[in-house]
């Protein structure tokens, strides 16, 4: 690893523990719209099925919302929206040790975050979670106009870092959008297996593979 100069990380269910972040963002839903009920445990789960790992678009799962779930007293879709934007950003968790192994790793390496996103949600996240100086360079897929797994992505923080692929290492939970996307355009990969399975077709050939930030302590 002594050729490598920049690490990058992805940030939802890399860096950002998505899972409990959308399950806090589910309760507060659920204490808000749905008080009329006993039990809604039932409820919830559908509505974590439904998000898809948070891969479904946010304004076609709050459409199926409002027809499926039984309210009280359906509010405006607009309204959910923002009730999103505020209690999602708001609910934000960080994976363990993710904080100490990103600083660890600022002794050694140049590091940069890379993610897919709207702006406002994915720099609000960042921001409620206390982490922004923690990274030599941040990028948002909405804000930089090209998404992961498109290699320009990529580019862009290699250009940032004035830095060759293969001396950039990524780490990220989404075979295809981060493992895959990274290795086309050339850089080093680390995967963090969280709830994401590997897909059959996938050429790219991580270094590692990772369930816990804590393990890279060991690796790099």
């Amino acid at each position: 690893m002594q050729h490598i100069k920049a690490v990058i990380f992805d940030l939802d269910n890399t860096i950002l523990n998505r899972t409990l972040t959308f399950e806090g963002f589910t309760q507060s839903l659920l204490h808000t719209y749905f008080g009329h009920l006993e039990f809604t445990g039932h409820i919830q789960q559908r509505i974590i099925e439904l998000d898809e790992d948070g891969y479904k678009d946010k304004t076609l799962l709050f459409n199926e919302l409002l027809q499926e779930l039984p309210w009280d007293e359906k509010p405006p879709h607009e309204e959910l929206m923002a009730f999103y934007s505020q209690e999602y950003v708001r609910n934000s968790v960080l994976m363990d040790e993710a904080r100490e192994v990103v600083q660890y790793l600022r002794g050694k390496y140049s590091i940069g975050l890379i993610t897919n996103g709207q702006t406002h949600i994915q720099q609000g996240k960042i921001d409620q979670l206390g982490i922004r100086e923690d990274y030599d360079h941040i990028i948002v897929s909405e804000e930089a106009g090209v998404k992961k797994p498109d290699s320009r992505i990529f580019q862009m923080a290699l250009d940032h870092f004035e830095l060759k692929p293969e001396q950039c290492l990524y780490i990220g939970d989404h075979p295809v959008n981060d493992i895959q996307g990274a290795a086309k355009a050339g850089l080093n990969t680390i995967w963090i297996k969280v709830n994401q399975p590997w897909l059959e077709g996938i050429e790219a050939a991580p270094i590692h593979t990772i369930r816990q930030l804590r393990e890279l302590r060991g690796l790099l």
